[in-house]
């Protein structure tokens, strides 16, 4: 059952609605308590379901279906669901439902489905009291029962525990819906948490494939960002490009899509699966760099570069949600170590080769090479990628499942409880994002100051070419190889960086009687805020005194180094802090730096000219210690009370709407029921 079969405009409080729930208004089934007394006994794999009296196909109207929901038989009085007639046998209708004729079928299924929503009901109910509670009282007081230790719990939940992300438009459930295995026999889950087909079950050998593919594949984007940088001037000349910030909008357009594209990604994520939507990236990427090549003046050149920007924006906004579907809290550091070389490195490692293209062959070979390596990876992801994504990989075995048994009705629990329609979806996904850019205080505070950096880098490797071409006279090929300057800083960064934020993490949750918290992410950050501003003044007034090119390379592996810690402290902090939100706030945190990497550029030449490389640099490194040093010391301190107001305030929203969701689907459920009791 799917939300986007149902009307829309449908709003809680109707009378359509107010009837249609008043026939399950029932204790029985109301409250998780009455799953137990409703639950089927033994293998929900193989169970049997048999009336011990033949419910009667006379009943008819809301009475009748009241009955039914009830669990009531209108002969005997006595339970539908008998857990003693079970046995031990398959998935079809038959096996399940035994000799029940079609209409005493469709009864127990919207009994069964009425029993799941009420109970997702009453959950989303608490959680918007508990949230409006914090809300009310204005203290950011401990509120993690808002999101977990309130919510109530269906029969056997507890032992059946999943460390999952929750699909942001689908209601809160556990397990993956095995929480309702025993209440709903025709409800499609893993085969119990050591099933080998849920990911993070997978060998670490298939696990790592499926990491490093989507890191290569977020390698290839930031390489087509910068790649053209080298070769701007040769460009300009062909297309008599004369304004500065023309020639630097030429190249950072396409970081101008990385901060809209993210935005529309999460809901096609969540309806088609990760491989789908990095499948269609990887290939569109690769036809738009290919289109760039054969380019003939400005305007084709920067529509080009934009589209191709949004094609390759879906590694970097979903490629953290792929982690968070194979490894945990303790493992996901390292494969986040190895994904960030994609957005850090990425960027110096393309002007690096291209400048000697330039040189040697022209600028349309950047982008031929770039394709030969774009069409590589797509080729590779297209035959070794796997599905991660829970929820499409339950669809797709109910789907199997379906077809092997006949029994249509095979569904997974988002199926059932997905209330809200495509439009909604696509309209809260990019909503949502934008709203905790602007609203959550601890996205905003962390997400300037890794803006900043963000912004900075792009700024350097759009300046790198005058710096070492002007100031130092090297040749385009040089000058392109002294972007390893910065590469080497981020290659010393990933080693030590990784080692260091996994010490402070399993010290600090040592220290907290085994109890992790996302702010144990941070302490690492404090170093940034120093490190960064240091590597941009060595930087600046280096090249402003035309001291030996060493120094400005030294300087900006500084600076690069410490880059490397804002992006893992600040990544892994925004999975942790809500993982149902984790979409949309690293969502949120990408169209903030992007936004930085965009504009940064555009003013460089300006700046540089008349501040010159000391002043301007100096002036930046004083903004990053603004930014890196009170507030990350300000979440180390009161980060967790922070945090959980902050996630307050999204449980309240999101209770909201689930109750809204789950009514309209309900008012389904019931409507349906009294089709079939009718007929």
């Amino acid at each position: 059952m799917s939300g986007r079969d149902v009307d829309p405009t449908y709003t809680p409080g109707s009378a359509s609605l107010s009837s249609s729930v008043e026939a399950i208004e029932d204790p029985g089934v109301s409250t998780p308590q009455a799953l137990e007394s409703h639950k089927y006994t033994g293998s929900r794999r193989s169970s049997s379901l048999h009336s011990g009296q033949r419910m009667s196909s006379s009943a008819s109207g809301r009475f009748g279906l009241e009955r039914i929901l009830t669990g009531v038989s209108q002969r005997s009085g006595t339970s539908v669901v008998s857990g003693d007639s079970m046995a031990s046998r398959g998935l079809s209708v038959k096996d399940i439902y035994g000799d029940m004729d079609n209409d005493d079928i469709q009864l127990q299924r919207t009994r069964t489905v009425n029993t799941i929503l009420t109970t997702l009901s009453h959950r989303a109910s608490e959680r918007e009291k508990t949230a409006q509670r914090v809300m009310e009282s204005n203290t950011p007081s401990d509120v993690e029962t808002s999101a977990h230790d309130s919510d109530e719990e269906a029969p056997e939940a507890k032992s059946f525990e999943y460390p999952e992300q929750v699909p942001e438009n689908v209601m809160a459930v556990k397990g993956y819906g095995a929480e309702f295995s025993n209440v709903d026999p025709e409800l499609v889950t893993w085969d119990g948490p050591d099933d080998p087909a849920f990911p993070r079950n997978w060998s670490r050998p298939r696990k790592w494939i499926s990491t490093l593919i989507v890191s290569v594949y977020t390698f290839v984007s930031p390489v087509s960002s910068s790649m053209l940088s080298p070769g701007m001037s040769a460009i300009a000349k062909d297309f008599n490009i004369t304004n500065p910030a023309l020639q630097s909008l030429v190249v950072s357009i396409f970081i101008l899509a990385w901060a809209i594209t993210p935005l529309a990604l999460a809901p096609f994520s969540e309806m088609f699966g990760r491989k789908l939507v990095l499948t269609v990236s990887i290939i569109c990427l690769f036809a738009f760099n290919l289109g760039c090549s054969f380019s003939q003046n400005t305007a084709q050149m920067i529509i080009l570069r934009f589209f191709a920007g949004c094609s390759g924006a879906a590694p970097l906004s979903i490629g953290a949600g792929v982690l968070g579907d194979l490894w945990d809290d303790k493992e996901r550091n390292f494969a986040m170590a190895f994904y960030s070389i994609g957005p850090t490195f990425g960027p110096v490692f393309g002007p690096v080769v291209a400048g000697f293209i330039v040189e040697n062959c022209g600028w349309r070979w950047i982008f031929w090479v770039l394709c030969i390596l774009n069409g590589s990876v797509a080729i590779t992801g297209l035959l070794f990628y796997q599905e991660t994504y829970s929820p499409t990989l339950l669809r797709d075995k109910a789907k199997k499942l379906r077809k092997a048994t006949g029994n249509p009705n095979l569904k997974t629990i988002y199926d059932i409880a997905d209330g809200s329609t495509t439009t909604e979806k696509i309209l809260v996904n990019v909503a949502r994002p934008v709203k905790l850019l602007c609203t959550n205080p601890v996205i905003i505070g962390l997400g300037a100051f890794q803006a900043f950096v963000y912004g900075m880098m792009y700024l350097m490797i759009t300046t790198f070419p005058k710096v070492w071409g002007t100031v130092y006279g090297f040749n385009k090929g040089i000058s392109g190889l002294m972007y390893m300057s910065m590469g080497v800083g981020f290659a010393i960064g990933i080693v030590v960086w990784t080692w260091a934020v996994s010490y402070f993490y399993v010290k600090l949750k040592a220290k907290n009687g085994g109890v992790a918290e996302p702010e144990f992410r941070l302490p690492t950050l404090i170093f940034a805020g120093l490190g960064c501003p240091i590597g941009l003044f060595w930087y600046g007034w280096s090249a402003q005194h035309h001291i030996h090119w060493i120094m400005p390379a030294i300087g900006a592996a500084i600076f690069a180094f410490h880059l490397i810690v804002v992006f893992q402290a600040i990544q892994n902090y925004l999975i942790d802090m809500n993982p149902r939100f984790a979409a949309s706030s690293a969502a949120a945190a990408a169209t903030y730096r992007s936004c930085f990497g965009f504009a940064f550029p555009l003013f460089a030449s300006y700046m540089f000219n008349a501040l010159g490389y000391g002043w301007g640099n100096t002036l930046f490194a004083f903004i990053g210690l603004g930014l890196g040093i009170p507030f990350p010391l300000f979440m180390l301190k009161y980060g967790q009370k922070l945090r959980k107001w902050a996630n307050a305030r999204m449980d309240l929203e999101q209770a909201r709407r689930d109750q809204v969701y789950l009514a309209r689907l309900q008012a389904q459920n019931v409507k349906e029921g009294e089709t079939h009791v009718k007929s």
